[in-house]
């Protein structure tokens, strides 16, 4: 009999588990060659993102952050609205569709270019976008953009056309340092709505199992005649929620069902998933029409929050109009609630207001 002493008691080995790392990152820039090139050979992955059906979220998200920048158009002065008024894209673009069209390229992929197309006078008459997929950048030592090559869709090693700087309207979406390109969001919610269709896709797969569930056959036989014909039976009837009826020791069967309780609630982890994509993609849900859980004064503090992202987009794209094309126009901002908080406020009383809940407290 063995001995019952403390002291022979032995503890075992502790793994440490692993510790969360990032991967350190380095700035595409030139490094000293003579010239440096970028393509994004990511935004045929990101586009497919956008448009597949599984992912709808990225879709609504992006559409949403574009109509809300130019969406309610734009206003500038009477010639430059007669020139504007004349652009027409691809030939059937009006202008503020194809700053909507930028809008969601650049937020998605990071990047947008557009030709600018002149006539024999070197007047600006037309912007046509382009697919950033086959535009690859050219850029000095010291980082200067000098032109861009425009790639065969189907052999990226084709050149299709060289472009000079001057005749590329583009637009680079979070520069990093000296990075000659920008970065989309794409990137950055792939990871969540991943997670997030795979939970949607074991939940779905667990709901189906306990609405039809599965049988569990023990055939006593090993002859693959009677097992194969014993399968067609009986699939055909649970296929149809019939009976089963089985001969006396020939099997047994066991209704394979997930006992209540027994896994994890799915529904908490998808909601998490769902409102860190939102926090993440920069547009709130009640932009998106869901204001559940939210009181009317979070409701006004987060649509003035995304009101000042939309403020700085819009100011992006009237900076870079001035500056490439030599356009003044101004976005017509979206609607305000700013005297509606006011307003409430006043009505609290000056010993009840939050300074975090003004106008000047939701800007900084």
């Amino acid at each position: 009999m063995a001995e019952r002493k403390v002291d022979s008691m032995t503890a075992g080995t502790f793994t440490q588990p692993e510790a969360f790392t990032v991967d350190s990152q380095h700035t595409d820039a030139p490094t000293g060659q003579k010239e440096t090139t970028w393509m994004d050979d990511n935004f045929p992955e990101w586009l497919g993102y956008y448009k597949d059906e599984k992912t709808p979220e990225i879709t609504a998200i992006i559409d949403e952050g574009a109509n809300w920048t130019a969406g309610r158009g734009w206003t500038a002065d009477e010639i430059t609205t007669m020139l504007l008024d004349t652009i027409k894209g691809n030939g059937f673009d009006t202008f503020s569709s194809i700053i909507e069209n930028g809008e969601r390229v650049k937020e998605l992929g990071g990047n947008f270019y557009a030709e600018i197309i002149r006539d024999n006078e070197e007047n600006f008459i037309n912007l046509k976008p382009l697919d950033p997929a086959v535009m690859k950048h050219h850029a000095t030592s010291k980082g200067m953009i000098t032109h861009f090559s425009q790639m065969s869709k189907n052999d990226k090693k084709k050149l299709v056309h060289k472009f000079e700087a001057k005749d590329i309207f583009y637009l680079a979406r979070n520069r990093i340092a000296d990075e000659i390109h920008g970065n989309g969001i794409a990137q950055k919610l792939k990871l969540v709505i991943d997670m997030k269709n795979e939970a949607m896709a074991d939940n779905r797969i667990a709901m189906h199992m306990n609405v039809v569930p599965r049988w569990k056959f023990k055939l006593k036989t090993d002859d693959p005649t009677e097992i194969a014909a014993y399968k067609k039976k009986m699939d055909t009837a649970t296929g149809e929620r019939q009976n089963i009826y089985e001969p006396f020791d020939v099997s047994e069967s066991e209704l394979i069902t997930i006992p209540p309780n027994s896994t994890l609630n799915p529904l908490a982890w998808i909601q998490y998933l769902d409102d860190l994509f939102h926090q993440e993609g920069g547009v709130p849900k009640i932009i998106m029409g869901g204001t559940g859980g939210f009181t009317e004064q979070a409701v006004t503090i987060t649509y003035l929050a995304f009101q000042q992202k939309i403020a700085k987009r819009q100011l992006f794209w009237e900076e870079q109009l001035l500056s490439q094309l030599n356009i003044v126009i101004k976005l017509v901002e979206p609607a305000s609630v700013e005297s509606n908080l006011l307003s409430d406020s006043s009505k609290d009383g000056a010993e009840n207001i939050d300074a975090a809940e003004t106008t000047a407290g939701a800007r900084q």
